[in-house]
């Protein structure tokens, strides 16, 4: 679930309290306006495996499988067109994701980002 881009432990990371080596990664919901959408995003931006499902109970099964020790840190950024569009399920999602963090505090935080959309 690393994203070259965002760095292990850089500026999101010391920004959030990230542990040291913490795996970083953006959600970017940018375009997304539809479930369909919503997961094929999750399975790129979170490197999510081949047998990811494309449904809420293969995502929370990914969340809480994450490999690795460090952790993972997920930035979600410009969902609000999708919580606009599909406003259920947005809020099935945040429910998903909040479970995983529930099941994994140590291994897996979840952020959404406020603010503008772009």
């Amino acid at each position: 679930m690393s994203n070259a881009s965002n760095g292990r432990g850089g500026p999101l990371a010391t920004l959030f309290g990230a542990a040291v080596g913490r795996n970083v990664t953006v959600l970017d919901l940018h375009g997304v306006t539809d479930k369909a959408a919503f997961m094929e995003r999750c399975a790129g931006d979170l490197e999510l495996p081949a047998w990811f499902g494309r449904n809420w109970d293969a995502l929370a099964d990914c969340l809480t499988d994450i490999p690795g020790d460090e952790g993972t840190l997920v930035l979600v950024r410009r969902w609000q067109e999708y919580a606009e569009a599909r406003p259920g399920e947005w809020q099935t999602a945040q429910e998903v994701f909040g479970q995983a963090v529930d099941t994994m505090p140590r291994r897996l935080a979840v952020l959404v980002a406020m603010g503008e959309a772009d």
